[in-house]
């Protein structure tokens, strides 16, 4: 006996969740060099009973929180500098996203010799960067401080993104756990010091504040960032939302340091269209 065919609303959803996928995948992964899906390994840095999977396994709170933190480090002058002297952001804004997003979720996800591999290849570009800042300083990409710098701002900003839109009651052993467990990677990396808890976190992030600073190539590339077309047009509502969402999640300062609004009277609309964004990205993504 045969099973009866689907009925057609189910089948609809299914269509839909395909879809919903599909294009979200290809935001995350270019095609034409034959990217594909991170797969998840049990034999990587992490694990299914890690803190990691959880905060990084949203599709949703991760873009927000990566966008948040792009935010955040490209206040620091060195970090801004190795941005605009060794990359071609200006034409491939969503290649250098590719490029993290995949970075990130190889190291999170992948077998451990794809994560141990990805991590020597973004160490050996680090080499190479090196260069001036417009008032003399020089810079290295390499710099303990600064990885340790970009390293923070990464993990705080997942972490924040996570509990505002994923899971508001997450409890405080497990976000200093999630710290503990991300150090690994950025001590591989170089970074120094790596914050294990959310305390030594935010007394980082308080040390590094007076390096910070906005000048105009601050600003061109914040605009850069924020002003991209979305890849295809069904992404754009997406982008949209999850663009306001990031500059809704920077803390205060930055936001005033930027120059970006954070009124209280569209606060209510960003947080409610983020969560119908999540809960929409979670079903399609369910299966």
């Amino acid at each position: 006996m045969s099973p009866s065919p689907p009925s057609p609303a189910k089948a609809l959803a299914t269509q839909a969740k395909r879809a919903i996928v599909g294009r979200v995948r290809a935001v995350f992964n270019d095609r034409a060099r034959g990217e594909k899906p991170v797969v998840r390994q049990l034999d990587g840095l992490f694990g299914p009973r890690s803190v990691t999977w959880r905060v990084h396994g949203d599709v949703t709170t991760m873009m927000v929180g990566g966008v948040s933190a792009l935010l955040l480090q490209m206040l620091h002058p060195a970090v801004l500098a190795g941005v605009w002297d060794h990359s071609n952001f200006r034409e491939d804004m969503l290649g250098r996203l590719r490029r993290t997003a995949r970075f990130i979720a190889t190291t999170s996800y992948g077998g451990r010799d794809e994560a141990e591999a990805a991590i020597a290849r973004v160490r050996s570009i680090h080499h190479q960067v090196t260069g001036t800042l417009p008032d003399g300083t020089p810079y290295r990409a390499d710099d303990p401080a600064l990885l340790a710098w970009v390293h923070v701002t990464e993990a705080s900003s997942f972490l924040a993104a996570w509990i505002r839109y994923g899971e508001p009651g997450m409890p405080g052993a497990d976000q200093d756990r999630y710290f503990a467990e991300v150090a690994q990677i950025a001590e591989a990396l170089g970074a120094d010091p790596v914050p294990r808890s959310r305390a030594e976190a935010a007394a980082l992030i308080a040390t590094m504040r007076p390096a910070l600073a906005v000048d105009d190539r601050t600003r061109e590339v914040a605009r850069l960032l924020l002003a991209q077309g979305a890849p295809n047009l069904s992404a754009a509502p997406i982008q949209a939302i999850t663009f306001q969402a990031a500059i809704d999640l920077l803390p205060p300062w930055a936001r005033r340091m930027h120059g970006l609004s954070g009124s209280t009277l569209t606060r209510p609309i960003v947080h409610a269209g983020t969560f119908g964004l999540a809960r929409t990205l979670r079903w399609a993504f369910a299966g």
